[in-house]
């Protein structure tokens, strides 16, 4: 890169980082207290969270759960500073940490273990709308190749726009197209079969996109091997954790037709070893992925094609900075260590590789973080 863009921070009065602490957490919270039958305490907790986020300073953790002393050491150096000054992307992954704390999701009793955010991913699963999404799989088997080539990476693409963070503050938009690229440069990567890593990033029904993915991989010998990478713990109100993989599938598995078909798929995929479930601490952490430990580094480095799903993942590859949307995005994404596809609805301010005409054609409108646009985005190491 020829600049350091600015990191996004959240202090800024009416951007869009600042409203999403503004408007959307107190939405979100009220809906978390409401869908569990939490006690006072645990309320409480959650309100003096929301008021410290807004308006006081960063506290310490408080708990003794098992990623304390990792959390401690992410933390380290914004501990006692206003929260208005921290970035963005430490910000929001620091409050939800914090969140499962106030719930009581790591200590002994009631709650622990318990996913605050599980009621409303039920929801969201077993809802009208994604069942008229699911429904819409039994066409694949009468399409032609080609079609179902294009058919799955639509799919996988526009469900991240059922983001319960996202609607909760913006509603659902309706599609608008691509600003970046197209399934058949999502596919022009696949000219090796070999090992394929999907990490994922919401549950219901993007899941279900992401496995139906899976399975035309490993039907169209695109891949001999997926591992999919989810949350270790509840993350970012609707995140996949290996507990929704587990539901999604069982709700899939019990639907009639080709989707109920790709459910019972993937549910033996996963018995024979042919994909495998991977849930990394480094996939909540308040940092990009230029810092990823060694370890999760070598394991993608063995990846054939890297399929990153989702808005957050796509901050935490290209860094949540104020990048022009013109920056090459093999520049920003070049770090990566095996063949990349960007799969993403555009939910925040953060894009690039965008075509000089199109980002002019776009103008200032609120295209980057109202759900309605979306990129492909491919490069190679």
């Amino acid at each position: 890169m020829d600049f350091e863009a600015p990191v996004i921070t959240i202090g800024e009065q009416g951007s869009f980082a600042w409203k999403v602490f503004h408007e959307r957490h107190p939405r979100m919270l009220e809906r978390v207290s409401s869908a569990t039958p939490y006690g006072p305490d645990v309320r409480d907790g959650l309100a003096e969270l929301l008021s410290e986020s807004t308006t006081g300073v960063v506290a310490p953790l408080d708990d003794e759960a098992p990623d304390h002393r990792r959390w401690a050491a992410w933390a380290a150096g914004w501990v006692g500073r206003p929260w208005r000054e921290t970035p963005f992307l430490w910000a929001e992954s620091y409050f939800f940490r914090r969140l499962l704390a106030a719930v009581g999701y790591f200590e002994p009793g009631p709650w622990r273990g318990v996913d605050p955010f599980a009621p409303m991913k039920t929801a969201e699963l077993r809802s009208a709308a994604t069942a008229e999404t699911l429904k819409a799989f039994d066409a694949l088997p009468e399409l032609t190749a080609q079609e179902r080539d294009a058919a799955v990476v639509q799919a996988a693409v526009w469900g991240n726009q059922a983001d319960l963070a996202f609607q909760l503050s913006t509603g659902v938009s309706g599609a608008a197209g691509l600003v970046a690229g197209s399934s058949q440069e999502f596919w022009s990567l696949f000219d090796t079969a070999g090992p394929v890593h999907l990490i994922a990033d919401n549950a219901a029904g993007e899941l279900a996109a992401d496995l139906a993915l899976i399975d035309h991989l490993l039907a169209t010998g695109r891949a001999n091997h997926v591992v999919l990478h989810v949350k270790p713990t509840p993350y970012y109100v609707s995140d996949a954790t290996p507990a929704d993989v587990v539901g999604v599938l069982r709700h899939l598995a019990g639907l009639p037709g080709e989707v109920g078909a790709i459910g019972q798929r993937a549910w033996e995929a996963l018995r024979s070893g042919r994909v495998e479930l991977r849930a990394h601490p480094f996939f909540c952490a308040p940092r990009d992925y230029r810092a990823m430990p060694d370890d999760l580094r070598t394991e993608l480095a063995s990846a054939a094609v890297t399929v990153l799903k989702g808005d957050l993942n796509y901050r935490r590859l290209v860094g949540d900075q104020h990048w022009p949307a013109t920056t090459p995005f093999a520049e920003a994404a070049g770090h990566f260590p095996s063949p990349l596809a960007a799969l993403r609805v555009l939910k925040s301010e953060v894009v690039v590789g965008l075509d000089a005409p199109v980002v002019e054609a776009l103008g200032e409108g609120p295209w980057r973080t109202n759900g309605s646009h979306a990129l492909i985005q491919t490069t190679r190491p």
